[in-house]
């Protein structure tokens, strides 16, 4: 009788055995909404991040459109701001020329839209250089000092 006993628990482990197998090795490929549904969850990360959006564009500034300049000028200038951080940022021919405000040196991390991401050096005066100029809309993400993180909206150039 224990003999029975001991090939039915065999038998059970044999079918847990099998069936975490199927699971951690499944024959089918995952459904591509459901790829597409994590990829969603996972911006989700940033939830907690302060917002900066969009508080000027050269690019809507008639005058600065229409005056003409003997020195050289940044292409576009933009401005985001959040409750009290703000990213000031210029397109050169050389790449975007930025500034946080306050300044504060550290990191920025430019995050594309297609998932990719990059550390931008900051100097002790805030200032930073993106090199080359991202070919797709992309935004910036601080930690600030005090721990907060703050996020642009979506710049699309």
């Amino acid at each position: 009788m224990g003999e029975h006993k001991t090939d039915r628990l065999r038998d059970d482990d044999e079918r847990l055995m099998a069936a975490l197998d199927r699971a951690l090795h499944p024959d089918v490929a995952v459904p591509e909404r459901f790829l597409d549904m994590a990829d969603s969850c996972y911006t989700w990360r940033l939830v907690d991040a302060e917002l900066a959006t969009l508080a000027y564009d050269s690019a809507d500034d008639l005058e600065t459109a229409a005056a003409t300049r003997t020195e050289s000028a940044p292409l576009r200038a933009l401005t985001y701001e959040a409750c009290d951080v703000t990213f000031e940022l210029e397109l050169t021919p050389e790449g975007i020329a930025g500034q946080l405000i306050p300044a504060q040196a550290g990191e920025l991390e430019l995050q594309l839209i297609d998932g990719q991401t990059s550390n931008i050096r900051t100097n002790s005066l805030g200032y930073f250089l993106i090199n080359p100029i991202p070919k797709t809309p992309f935004r910036l993400r601080c930690q600030c000092s005090d721990g907060r993180i703050v996020s642009t909206a979506t710049i699309p150039l």
